[in-house]
């Protein structure tokens, strides 16, 4: 019997309705949220391990237990990649994806705060990697996506060739939708590859689940 592929459990079916003004209002503002001492003291860190760098600069965020970031690591070997999550639980299981390459380092830190302190020192990335974030699927979660989020101009202001990639193939639309609100084009594409660069990515395959992916230079 052929085994059935796993769907996201969503109640919205199309872009949401609210999705422009959402974006439009964050584009428009700048959030006031106080930094994490946790958050600043892995930025600190790692503006000691770049230690002046002005080379190639790669973000892997949302990384978990980093096998991607180690990946990313090897493919880019004349770049410094920064892998962030917000997860110490994934962040210490890295140990089993360890690859000592020695040009990348993994942090523990709220998404939110790192961008911003990222903006905020003028770095500017290469190339920035989101693979599989946490979609909130549900219509009411929208403003918790990262692209309706206070995120969104963070990410923006960082630059550099932007790759995401989901399951849910909507989350993929909306944020081509946000990019486009913000006057940047993305292109969208299914994402197939021989080899899975994180868990999540594994484990979607395996269940017969699709990757969707987003690319813009930002």
């Amino acid at each position: 019997m052929q085994k059935l592929a796993r769907s996201i459990d969503t109640n919205q079916l199309g872009l949401h309705q609210n999705l422009q003004k959402v974006v439009e209002k964050y584009l428009n503002t700048q959030t006031q949220k106080p930094l994490s001492a946790h958050s600043k003291a892995a930025f600190m860190a790692s503006q000691e391990w770049l230690n002046g760098w002005q080379g190639e600069l790669i973000f892997d965020s949302c990384c978990g237990v980093g096998e991607s970031t180690s990946l990313i690591a090897q493919a880019h070997p004349n770049a410094k990649v920064i892998g962030i999550d917000k997860s110490a639980v994934r962040i210490d299981k890295h140990h089993s994806y360890a690859i000592d390459t020695g040009n990348y380092l993994l942090v523990r830190a709220d998404l939110n705060d790192f961008w911003r302190l990222a903006v905020l020192e003028k770095w500017m990335l290469t190339k920035h990697f989101i693979l599989y974030p946490n979609p909130y699927p549900k219509s009411a979660q929208l403003q918790n996506r990262w692209y309706a989020s206070s995120a969104l101009p963070n990410i923006l202001k960082l630059g550099g060739l932007l790759e995401v990639r989901s399951n849910w193939s909507l989350y993929i639309e909306e944020f081509a939708a946000a990019l486009k609100i913000a006057k940047l084009h993305a292109q969208i594409q299914p994402y197939t590859s021989d080899k899975a660069m994180t868990p999540f990515e594994r484990k979607y395959w395996h269940s017969g689940q699709s990757s969707w992916q987003l690319i813009a230079n930002l």
